[in-house]
């Protein structure tokens, strides 16, 4: 650890700089007013560790990224020329009035997205890039073939996919049983099951009546040869059609659409997700014969290194494609080439960096949607480190999201990598161990929202011990915090609940768990714990939440598939591809997983699947509309005397829809402004002022607010406003109860934090009556909550599990695990090391088992350490 900076004080509300001794090695801002931070002056130190704490919603975010590396951003895309600028996808300006001593800054967020299931390890890494230029290059060819452009040896490009699958790796065939399940129909009755409804079926029905075919026999009684060509001829005649039964319709040429056909193309070409889904009905899907599901030619699977191909090098383990290249550096090498010992060499090194973060059972080939969040951390993190990059300010969102403790102790070896090589290092980060670890620490608080946006302190970590009004500062040092009047971070129940019934899962296999027994208890709170990679999210939000889907509601399509005593399991996966050049093939599936027997189902009333991913893409959605407490608001204001004598309906305070809405800005209270050469920005409405609304609708007022001013209050603030409104008090209460009293009913859905979207629909389900017994799952809930934030969540789960329903969290926060009734963990490491059950019990139970690697983190914390 460095001696303490000079300028180790609590953040100071002063506005000048300090002196020149003082600025030298700091990046100094001043006037800082992004979102909630008030007027913020801060001096962070370059070439060192630095934590950015404080609650959830304190502005900590926004003085990070919103403000340092949004002005680092700005001010490297200014020297970009002004017509290639258009082309870069850009920030915004901050507002700050000054920041000096700035390097430039590279940005590691957390992406809560959903990857092309083309991207792999080897993309994500671009280690894909080396592997096939060294196939290109310094492969062995067989005799006259010509020699191969790297491209050629991608499954994403013209170039090297295969002319079967197109890259997929998984070929889609039709049969008749598949696109005529029954036999007994005629075609005017719906036989050919895979044609489109409405208009278009009809159409294509009244061609065969026109070319001679009968459609009013049952299928099975039609010939052979009539059966064959309707179903899979290649040939598209076009004819003149009469519509049949349509007296006033013209005649019209058409064109004849086999059912083969139609069904490949709609999976090629058509731009609907829901025409895709419903045409893989009619589709058997497996490897690709041509490429063997490796998506590539003939051509680039004829050239070998270390006498293999690179499909089969793709799937090989990161140690295993070690072992493999290694000996070509080897002294006694058989004659390696200059080509293949230098792109050799660039390939062990970088592999070597990601066994060092303990990712070496993963493969090249491996698909990032099967990847954990811990996973995909590691990656973007080791890519980094090898980028050589020197004087750069990397700014990390939560690195230690999704990361098992395990797990985070090679990621503080690679964040001092990076500072070692000379470059700063700004984490955003709740996991108090990684802030221990800090070399500086800037707490923003006290509170959230309006209540935030102050530096608390900014200085070395021990001096953070001595601000009483930061939050932080009691998990931080809580022996400290232990002496005074704090709670204990944990919110353990005196009694453990213990279940009486049990949820089985047997025989599961799906990625690296196989042939596995889960047994989940009923009625209390579960967290099911591992190392990074271990299977918890894939045996819980895949296969379990699909299970007990599929037992609700036996028509959704789910993607498990029973073993004997249910349906016969489903098709291989689909082989991952490697650059993104072709974008998503619409006929690309997960892998579905196999159950053979689900026990206890019966005792399962309703699934509720409470989740981080956004809830709304636009500012239209906003937190009033999500909870339905804007039903309310908009109802109370269409009850008014003035609404009523005007006839207005609640519609009217809607800014969606006609009527009520500024038309200028169509309700968005914003409007684009465009720039020649430069990217475009918004600017409030001139009409309505950023209202939203029309003047008329905004005359219409309650309690002497309009519904715009309604809007703008927080979710404390109308609290008391609307507290004559029962429907919106109850759903406001419940959302002070998660914590949420700071956000804005307003706020649009885009300016939420995943874990401030959780919270949101956790309130929402908090506030619905209760009907039978409901399973509630969540996956690493305690992502983007400070440890503060973690107790309320503990709080509200714990009412959940009181009230007779079942809560099953994924989970590597140890607050959450030693407060669980029950424990299970996976492991005992990653990928195929992993995807077992290491250990079941309670918490006390599962700290003393011996193989678990989580036992050991979890005795501490339930010791109080």
């Amino acid at each position: 650890m460095p001696q303490p900076h000079p300028a180790a004080t609590p953040a100071a509300s002063t506005r000048n700089a300090p002196g020149p001794a003082s600025s030298a090695g700091f990046v100094q801002v001043r006037g800082a007013r992004e979102n909630n931070l008030r007027n913020v002056d801060v001096d962070v130190p370059r070439d060192a560790i630095v934590a950015f704490t404080g609650v959830s919603g304190s502005g900590k975010s926004s003085l990070a990224f919103g403000t340092i590396f949004a002005e680092a951003q700005r001010r490297f895309l200014e020297s970009v020329a002004p017509y290639a600028r258009r082309l870069i996808q850009q920030g915004h300006t901050p507002q700050v009035d000054e920041i000096t001593g700035l390097p430039p800054a590279v940005a590691l967020q957390q992406r809560r997205g959903a990857p092309s299931s083309r991207s792999s390890v080897g993309t994500l890494t671009t280690l894909s890039n080396s592997l096939r230029m060294l196939y290109s290059r310094a492969g062995m060819y067989p005799t006259d073939a010509p020699r191969l452009e790297s491209d050629s040896f991608s499954p994403n490009t013209v170039a090297g996919a295969c002319p079967r699958c197109h890259g997929l790796g998984t070929a889609h065939t039709v049969t008749e049983a598949t696109l005529v399940p029954d036999l007994t129909l005629s075609i005017r009755d719906g036989a050919i099951a895979a044609w489109p409804g409405a208009w278009q079926g009809k159409n294509l029905r009244d061609i065969l009546i026109t070319l001679g075919y009968d459609v009013d026999t049952p299928w099975r009684d039609l010939g052979r040869t009539e059966r064959d060509w309707i179903l899979f001829t290649e040939e598209q005649p076009v004819v003149e059609v009469t519509p049949q039964r349509d007296r006033i319709a013209k005649p019209y040429q058409g064109r004849f659409w086999s059912a083969k056909s139609y069904v490949l193309h709609t999976l090629a070409d058509s731009k609907s997700q829901s025409q895709r889904e419903r045409a893989l009905r009619f589709v058997e899907s497996g490897p690709c014969p041509v490429c063997d599901g490796s998506g590539l030619t003939p051509a680039a699977l004829a050239v070998t290194v270390a006498g293999r191909s690179i499909a089969q090098l793709n799937l090989l383990p990161l140690t295993g494609l070690a072992e493999l290249l290694r000996p070509t550096l080897l002294p006694g090498a058989a004659e390696p080439t200059e080509a293949a010992v230098t792109l050799t060499r660039d390939l062990l090194a970088r592999i070597e960096v990601l066994l060092e973060l303990g990712l070496g059972y993963l493969s090249l080939g491996r698909a990032t949607p099967t990847l954990s969040p811990g996973e995909m951390q590691r990656l973007r993190i080791a890519t980094q480190l090898r980028s050589g990059l020197f004087g750069v300010i990397y700014v990390l969102d939560e690195p230690s999201a999704g990361l098992h403790p395990a797990d985070a102790e090679p990621l503080l070896l690679v964040l001092e990598q990076l500072k070692a090589s000379g470059n700063s290092v700004f984490v955003v980060e709740h996991n108090m161990d990684i802030v221990r670890r800090a070399d500086w620490v800037v707490d923003v608080g006290p509170l959230a929202g309006a209540g935030g946006g102050a530096v608390l302190y900014s200085g070395p970590i021990g001096g953070l011990a001595d601000v009483p009004e930061s939050v932080t500062r009691q998990f931080l040092f809580p022996a400290e915090a232990a002496a005074g009047s704090a709670p204990e971070p944990a919110a353990r129940p005196a009694t453990l609940r213990t279940p009486d019934r049990w949820l089985g899962l047997h025989g599961v296999t799906r990625h690296n768990l196989q042939g596995v027994d889960a047994s989940f208890p009923l009625g209390v709170l579960t967290a099911v714990t591992g190392v990074s990679g271990s299977g918890k999210s894939t045996l819980v939000s895949q296969v379990l939440a699909d299970a007990v889907r599929l037992a609700l509601h036996p028509d959704a399509d789910a993607s498990v598939a029973a073993g004997e005593s249910g349906a016969a399991a489903t098709s291989a996966a689909t082989e991952p591809g490697d650059d993104d050049d072709l974008g998503d093939s619409p006929g690309e599936q997960e892998p579905r997983a196999r159950v053979d027997r689900i026990t206890g189902l019966d005792a399962v009333d309703r699934l509720v699947r409470v989740d981080q991913k956004p809830i709304g893409r636009t500012p239209r959605s906003n937190l009033a509309t999500y909870t339905g407490l804007f039903d309310a608001v908009r109802a109370t204001f269409a009850a008014t005397d003035l609404a009523r004598s005007r006839g207005y309906g609640a519609g009217r305070f809607s800014f969606n829809v006609t009527g009520g809405r500024c038309e200028t800005c169509l309700g968005e209270g914003s409007v684009s402004v465009g720039l020649l050469f430069l990217p475009g920005s918004y600017t409030p409405c001139p009409a309505c002022q950023g209202s939203r609304y029309n003047p008329e609708t905004l005359e219409v007022t309650y309690r002497g607010k309009s519904v715009a001013e309604v809007l703008g209050l927080s979710v404390e603030e109308a609290g008391g406003f609307l507290a004559d409104v029962p429907a919106a008090a109850r759903s406001l209460a419940t959302l002070r109860e998660v914590g949420l009293g700071y956000l804005r009913l307003g706020q649009p859905a885009t300016e939420l934090s995943g874990g401030e979207a959780q919270r949101i629909k956790l309130a929402t389900e908090l506030q619905r009556a209760r009907r039978g017994h409901t399973m509630y799952l969540l996956d690493e809930p305690t992502t983007g909550l400070h440890p503060a934030d973690v107790r309320l969540l503990l709080a509200q789960l714990g009412r959940l599990v009181d009230a007779g329903n079942t809560v099953i969290v994924v989970e590597h926060n140890l607050d959450v695990v030693a407060a669980a009734d029950w424990v299970i963990d996976l492991g005992p490491a990653g990928g195929d090391a992993g995807g077992r059950i290491v250990a079941t019990g309670t918490p006390d139970a599962v700290a003393q088992h011996p193989h678990s690697r989580t036992a050991p983190y979890l005795a501490r914390r339930l010791a109080g350490g």
